[in-house]
């Protein structure tokens, strides 16, 4: 049976190094788009308290405008359609420095928010959720020396295709046209990430 969030949130205070150290344990929760990253990383925050705080990648992506000017906006999810480089400096940072701001992602209005996030020095526990964590191409690789723990969400692709497009119906599409989104881009970012994953501590 998989772990539940309680179950990994005890495994992940155990390895909390001292709070005198100063140190902020990084913990990556990875997979597939509609593999239930983001349920399990909010409740794993939820049951860590307030040491923890929530990092989604999502923040990283780049603008709608700029992928329109380099004809990428229908692959918007894609690895090529975020800021990799800055994604990858900035969780860095969230490993050495005590305070850092990040941006977080508006769903609603399919844009990023400069400034959004703000980790702390009480925050000795950064939740980074996302697609690319545990993705084996440059730059996002070098990210895996930094994780203290890691968790891949994996579902089948069966699964994973009924959510993707129930994930569209609820964004107003009809049936034909959130199955056609689906197939398009979804799907195929899924397929990249599983062909290119690195291992992970935990898989749930």
């Amino acid at each position: 049976m998989p772990p539940s969030p309680p179950d990994l949130a005890a495994t992940i205070a155990d390895t909390l190094p001292p709070p005198a150290s100063g140190q902020r344990l990084l913990v990556a929760i990875a997979g597939p788009p509609a593999s239930g990253k983001s349920t399990v990383a909010e409740a794993l925050v939820a049951r860590l308290g307030a040491e923890a705080i929530l990092v989604p990648m999502d923040g990283f992506h780049l603008d709608n405008r700029l992928l329109e000017q380099r004809s990428l906006l229908p692959r918007k999810g894609a690895p090529e359609t975020f800021d990799a480089a800055g994604f990858c400096h900035a969780i860095g940072r969230l490993k050495t420095e005590p305070s850092v701001i990040l941006p977080s992602f508006d769903r609603s209005r399919d844009l990023s928010v400069a400034g959004a996030i703000e980790v702390t020095p009480l925050h000795r526990i950064a939740v980074v959720e996302g697609n690319y964590l545990l993705f084996d191409a440059d730059p996002w690789r070098k990210l895996a020396t930094l994780w203290d723990f890691s968790v891949w969400t994996a579902p089948d692709e069966t699964v994973l295709r009924s959510r993707l497009i129930a994930r569209w119906r609820d964004h107003g599409l009809p049936p034909d046209a959130a199955e056609a989104r689906a197939e398009a881009n979804d799907l195929p970012n899924a397929r990249r990430i599983l062909a290119s994953r690195l291992p992970a501590d935990q898989v749930v």
